[in-house]
């Protein structure tokens, strides 16, 4: 069946994370400032490289809440929490617009953890190298929690 035939998903930005360091866990925020081919301004893993941004699903977080974890958006150092969208389920090379301006393709499902995060430690688990994934930005923009997070075009499977 064509994309046209059905919507394509949506969902909602429920946090806008960042740190200025690597291997910590992200600030809570309001918004942030996506610049083209970088990331968030002020964020540690912005750059010129292909996981500039990366967005974890609340539902996902509250999957390790279940298991007893005190963890919340931010805290496995995701930059965008959503809500009501499955992002694993995109395939590498689909088109995502945040709010009105922003627009980021997902380059990456997943990472391979070297070391294991306190979380990890803690619970036996961590969601975010199975189910975080990771975007380059294509145009910037601001960033809000509340914005709507809308699949422009899939990526090829």
């Amino acid at each position: 069946m064509s994309e046209t035939a059905h919507a394509l998903p949506r969902g909602t930005v429920v946090s806008v994370n960042l740190s200025e360091r690597k291997t910590v866990r992200k600030s809570r925020g309001e918004e942030g400032v996506l610049r083209e081919g970088h990331g968030f301004e002020g964020d540690a893993h912005a750059g010129d490289w292909h996981r500039q941004v990366s967005l974890l699903a609340r539902e996902s977080i509250d999957y390790m809440r279940a298991k007893g974890l005190d963890v919340d958006a931010g805290d496995f150092a995701e930059n965008i929490t959503t809500e009501g969208i499955d992002l694993v389920s995109l395939p590498v090379g689909t088109v995502l617009r945040i709010g009105e301006d922003a627009v980021l393709e997902v380059s990456q499902i997943g990472k391979v953890c070297h070391t294991k995060c306190a979380i990890f430690y803690q619970a036996g688990d961590c969601v975010m190298p199975r189910e975080g994934i990771f975007a380059v930005v294509r145009r910037g923009g601001t960033v809000r929690v509340g914005d709507t997070v809308a699949v422009e075009r899939l990526g090829e499977a």
